[in-house]
């Protein structure tokens, strides 16, 4: 009983229980055995956070970002495997991969929610959004931002606070500063993701390690 009381807790607080769009259709899938499933969304809460931004009583959007982090990629490779019945070797290169990912660049993945669809444009190099990672260090501003596309059941699977109307982006920033220090440097805390326009701002604000 406590162990379903705790999963519910922490579906609640990711899937955004009061101020997100009414989700559509079936729940994502997840792991049948709880402890399994509690293991999953504990991580992924470590490293999302959600925001919202209104204009007077206005909704703009709804936002939530994901650091993928050696611990988080992990978890999802291993929750990915164990939907698709892959082999040990096919995990060991997809957790290669990811590492070497991890390793090259500062990814999120940010899934967002625009009530004006020509506000969502996070992609383009004209977009309205000044988007920065905030650290103790300063600010930089993303190497590539990647629309991904819109949220389907398997992208819901791994991000269970993607709404049916949402829309998925990987956003990567850089591993290192030109002089070679880590921008996420040993014992760093937090960092943020902010997204500013004249519309207004959010920042999202998630565990660094």
């Amino acid at each position: 009983m406590k162990m379903q009381l705790r999963l519910g807790a922490l579906m609640m607080a990711l899937a955004g229980c009061v101020s997100t769009p009414p989700t559509l259709g079936d729940p994502p899938p997840g792991f049948k055995d709880e402890r399994k499933e509690l293991g999953y969304q504990e991580v992924l809460e470590k490293y999302t956070d959600r925001a919202e931004l209104y204009s007077g009583f206005d909704t703009v959007m709804f936002a939530a970002a994901t650091l993928q982090t050696q611990a988080f990629r992990e978890a999802r490779v291993r929750r990915e495997a164990a939907f698709k019945t892959l082999t040990q070797a096919r995990v060991q290169e997809i957790l290669t991969r990811e590492f070497a990912e991890a390793a090259a660049t500062n990814e999120f993945f940010l899934g967002v929610h625009v009530f004006n669809y020509r506000y969502d444009d996070f992609d383009r190099p004209s977009s309205i959004w000044n988007m920065v990672m905030v650290t103790p260090a300063g600010e930089l501003k993303p190497v590539s931002v990647e629309r991904v596309g819109r949220s389907d059941m398997e992208m819901r699977s791994f991000y269970p606070y993607m709404g049916t109307f949402w829309v998925g982006y990987r956003v990567r920033f850089p591993a290192t500063y030109p002089d070679g220090r880590l921008v996420i440097a040993p014992g760093m805390e937090r960092v943020v993701l902010r997204m500013a326009s004249s519309l207004g701002k959010v920042e999202m604000r998630v565990h660094a390690h």
